[in-house]
Order: structure tokens, then C-alpha cells, then sequence
């Protein structure tokens, strides 16, 4: 039993060494370890504080970025709608320059076909007229072959002239 049971003395001897274990400990080890965990607390709070905020900047930023997209897309869009108005735009001018270049040349075409068809009338007319002349020369010339139809045909000249 005396295994069991330990002495007194060695008791007492244990239980002081261990009160004056523990005074040190408290004296000198447990203020740095406390001082020390606190630290290390404030560090990792300080950390998480950290961290939230820069969770809300990145959620910040993202918002911003979401915004700055959606108006970039807005300005794209922008852009291109006054990219196909303005196309637009020059397409109709085209067509109506077209137009008035085509109206124009169609214009002047009928203005030439008019001419040549007025020239082609006049040489047609020039020739008439020489050919009813030819005609009417060889006409007098065989009916005016005799003396006495030119002298009627002069008679009839000078009572024409004294009428008019």
C-alpha cells in the first residue's frame, strides 16, 4: 500500500514544488503566452476585418464593373445605331444623286434624240425640196418645151403678180 499511499513529506515536497511551478509560470510564462494569444486574437480579427472589407470592395468594384459594361454596352449600342442611321442616310442620298444623274442623262438623251430627229427632219425636208425642185424642172421643162404653153404660163405669172 505504501505505493499507493505516497509519503507526506514527498506530498508536501510535490505540492510546493508545484504551487511555486505554477507562481512562475503565472509570474513569467503566462503573460507573454496570454499577451501573446491576445495578439494573435487581435491579429486574426484584424485579419477578418480585413477581409470584409476587402470582400465589400470587390463587391463594390464588381458593381462598378457591371455598371461600367452595361454602359459601355449602351454606348456600343448608341454607336451603332447612329452608325446604320448615318449609313442609311448616305444610301438614300445615293439613290436620290442616282436618281437625279439618271433623270438628268435620260434628260439630255431625249434633248439629243430631239435634235437628230429635228437635223434628220431638216435633211429630209432639204431633200424633198430638191427632189420636188428636180421633179418640177423636168416637169416644166417637157410641158415648157413648146412656145405657146410658156407664153400662157407667163400670162398666168403676170396676173398673179397684179393681184398680189
Amino acid at each position: 500500500m505504501e505505493i499507493l499511499l505516497p509519503d507526506t513529506g514527498l506530498f508536501i515536497f510535490q505540492s510546493l514544488a508545484f504551487l511555486l511551478l505554477i507562481f512562475v509560470l503565472g509570474k513569467f510564462a503566462w503573460k507573454p503566452i496570454l499577451s501573446g494569444l491576445k495578439e494573435r486574437e487581435e491579429t486574426i480579427e484584424n485579419a477578418l476585418l480585413s477581409a470584409e472589407q476587402a470582400k465589400s470592395e470587390m463587391e463594390a468594384l464588381n458593381a462598378d464593373n457591371a455598371k461600367l459594361m452595361a454602359e459601355a454596352r449602351s454606348e456600343r449600342d448608341a454607336m451603332l445605331k447612329e452608325a446604320m442611321a448615318a449609313a442609311n442616310t448616305i444610301k438614300e442620298e445615293a439613290k436620290e444623286e442616282t436618281g437625279k444623274i439618271t433623270a438628268k442623262m435620260l434628260e439630255d438623251a431625249k434633248a439629243v434624240i430631239e435634235n437628230e430627229k429635228r437635223a434628220a427632219l431638216a435633211d429630209v425636208k432639204t431633200l424633198v425640196a430638191s427632189l420636188s425642185l428636180e421633179i418640177t424642172e423636168k416637169v416644166l421643162r417637157k410641158e415648157l418645151s413648146d412656145k405657146k404653153a410658156q407664153e400662157s404660163l407667163v400670162d398666168e405669172y403676170v396676173k398673179d403678180l397684179n393681184l398680189n
